[in-house]
């Protein structure tokens, strides 16, 4: 039986790829540190987090889903490792569609607070391989 913040993390990534951020933000506490290390952006509420940051990915890719997610249960936080994988159909910030499919691995970390709220999350993820896989960016050589 999984832990219920184990829980929490996988029902917030079923909703993503259901496109719900309401539901995947249902149990976010009033305020958060979230953060996406790879942009050097901190969310500071669900709200933020659910209107700025969740549809980004899916503007720059509408088939956008989470796969094969592996979580791993630390008590207050929990660690998933996935990999997201879509085709990059609309623009990426400043960065036009390319129309390119693209496989990336994520590391996120869900924190909760006694309550089972989450107050916080980090996610890491290699940009220059997306930027690679997308033609944004030249393949580094030898590769």
């Amino acid at each position: 039986m999984e832990s219920p913040n184990v829980e929490t993390h996988r029902a917030g990534h079923e909703a993503f790829n259901q496109r719900d951020f309401v539901a995947m933000t249902k149990l976010y506490s009033d305020s958060i540190t979230w953060t996406d290390h790879a942009q050097g952006r901190t969310f500071r509420t669900p709200q933020r987090f659910r209107d700025d940051f969740l549809p980004g990915w899916v503007e720059a890719s509408t088939d956008i889903k989470i796969t094969n997610p592996c979580y791993i249960d630390a008590g207050q936080t929990v660690v998933c490792t996935f990999t997201v994988v879509g085709t990059h159909d609309g623009p990426l910030g400043p960065l036009p569609a390319t129309g390119n499919e693209f496989t990336l691995s994520l590391c996120e970390m869900w924190h909760f607070d006694s309550s089972g709220r989450v107050v916080g999350g980090d996610l890491y993820y290699d940009q220059v391989s997306l930027l690679t896989q997308l033609g944004l960016m030249p393949r580094p050589s030898g590769a």
